[in-house]
């Protein structure tokens, strides 16, 4: 009996002086992974923010992205409004950037923006913002939980933009941060969402020549790409003239002028198709007056596309047949 007192006693006292004697608990940190840290304070702890973004930075300095992450942190969360914190959101930035977590570093370069609107480097942040929404409009995929890739994203990458732009509207990235969100739209032929977003930066950026007539030009082109996959309606052929027709007027000695000519042209002939292609619809159902409006839209569309000889045959053969089918019995 005595013999179990004195195990159970060494059991507990053993259960009570190991939390002390423990050399380093384990801590985990979204995107450091597991570290050890001894009781009492950690090697990369300070007193002082100065003293502790300095730890950060010299960590940073020696590609030790894991104590960055720790000391940069820590400088923002202990000092939020001490003149060191904006410089260590940026370093946290960076060290997700070098760790490849491109989704994880914009955030942190939003937040640094968003928290510490008159930081000095203002424009660099927005620029490395801007690089990686970029790698996500070429392909790169977004990962789950920071590591494990799943997707690429047109959506996400257009929220990025978006980011951008309102960050700095009329910033040197702004503008093509704009340009970029119709081009992601394009990838998921989402026609009219591109032409909205090429529209904005028309009207926007209408004070800058470049950008404004590479938005109408861009513009017209989603529309025609759109106009491709319509088969009856053809007033989305007609908004694509419109455009070019704009952007001629507008840039009459832009080198793609004579370009949008010959894609108005097609157009053209795309809409004559249309139209001849309901007015046989229409003659196929026997409804004479019907066929007979949309044949002679062709001749006014195109005169000259290889769909006008057949509606004038066309027209020729159902004028008897429409007048007698509307002469009252």
């Amino acid at each position: 009996m005595n013999r179990w007192l004195i195990r159970l006693a060494i059991v507990m006292v053993g259960v009570l002086v190991f939390p002390y004697r423990c050399p380093a608990p384990l801590i985990y940190r979204t995107g450091e992974g597991w570290t050890y840290e001894s009781v009492g304070g950690a090697k990369w702890e300070r007193a002082r923010a100065k003293d502790q973004l300095d730890v950060a930075q010299e960590a940073f300095d020696k590609k030790e992205y894991g104590t960055t992450l720790k000391a940069a942190r820590y400088v923002v969360k202990k000092w939020p409004f001490s003149d060191y914190a904006p410089k260590a959101q940026y370093l946290l930035g960076r060290c997700y950037e070098e760790r490849k977590m491109d989704e994880r570093a914009f955030k942190e370069y939003q937040k640094l923006l968003e928290k510490y609107p008159k930081v000095e480097n203002f424009q660099e942040v927005l620029e490395r913002q801007f690089i990686i929404a970029n790698r996500f409009l070429g392909g790169q995929w977004f990962k789950l939980w920071g590591y494990i890739p799943v997707f690429p994203s047109m959506d996400k990458t257009c929220d990025m933009y978006e980011k951008i732009i309102k960050n700095g509207p009329f910033s040197a990235v702004g503008p093509p941060a704009q340009m970029s969100v119709g081009a992601a739209r394009e990838k998921q032929k989402d026609y009219p969402k591109a032409v909205k977003a090429y529209e904005k930066a028309a009207d926007r950026y209408h004070d800058q020549k470049k950008v404004a007539s590479d938005a109408i030009y861009r513009a017209g082109l989603a529309y025609n790409k759109e106009a491709k996959t319509s088969e009856y309606d053809q007033s989305v052929a007609g908004k694509a003239i419109g455009t070019f027709a704009d952007f001629a007027a507008l840039y009459p000695d832009d080198g793609r002028v004579p370009e949008t000519q010959k894609l108005i042209g097609s157009l053209r002939t795309e809409q004559a198709r249309g139209s001849f292609q309901i007015a046989r619809f229409y003659e196929r159902y026997k409804r004479w007056n019907g066929a007979l409006i949309y044949y002679n839209e062709v001749l006014l569309k195109d005169p000259n596309s290889p769909y006008a000889d057949q509606a004038k045959k066309r027209i020729d053969a159902l004028k008897g047949r429409a007048s007698s089918s509307s002469t009252p019995k």
